[in-house]
């Protein structure tokens, strides 16, 4: 008979966290709550040795590090990207892995502290949104037109954005409309 252990407190976490991001995804601009708030639960949850990734944050960069993660000050070469807010990225935006026609997984993962119900609007269609869904980020225009350039289906790259314990998801497969 095989006996495996129960899970401890971190793995029930990881667990969690990582069910809150793939249906974040799945149903993108609704909300999913996460069991502690920030980006580190995330890290800990979606990296592992076979990823390189890009970080601003001098102490999540430790966490991602504790992880085995290869961390690369390159954003171009990062599987994912932390990035503590979206503000003034736009122009380094441009180097983030987007996959190709062939490989489009090869596109990378952007994890952002976003706040939510505040700033611009916009308006979510496609797979996984119930006709449209309408919401407030706090994310300049600037930076939907350049997703806008990038993000040539089924090329693009993934967003989860994190406002404290809440994130929203927004795949590479979204159309986003700025109202």
């Amino acid at each position: 008979m095989l006996t495996v252990a129960p899970p401890d407190a971190l793995e029930l976490r990881a667990n969690a966290t990582f069910e809150a991001l793939m249906w974040a995804l799945a149903r993108p601009g609704r909300n999913r709550d996460m069991p502690e708030a920030g980006l580190a639960a995330i890290a800990e949850s979606l990296v592992d040795l076979e990823c390189t990734v890009f970080a601003d944050d001098p102490a999540l960069i430790g966490r991602i590090a504790a992880t085995g993660a290869l961390v690369t000050d390159d954003l171009s070469d990062a599987d994912h990207v932390f990035l503590s807010s979206l503000g003034g990225i736009e122009a380094r935006l441009a180097t983030i892995r987007c996959g190709s026609a062939l490989y489009p997984d090869d596109g990378a993962t952007l994890v952002a502290g976003v706040r939510h119900g505040v700033g611009q609007t916009v308006r979510l269609t496609g797979p996984g949104v119930d006709g449209a869904v309408e919401l407030a980020l706090g994310i300049p225009a600037s930076f939907w037109a350049m997703r806008a350039m990038l993000c040539a289906y089924p090329e693009g790259f993934d967003m989860l954005l994190v406002d404290g314990r809440s994130v929203i998801g927004i795949p590479r497969s979204t159309q986003v409309e700025v109202l």
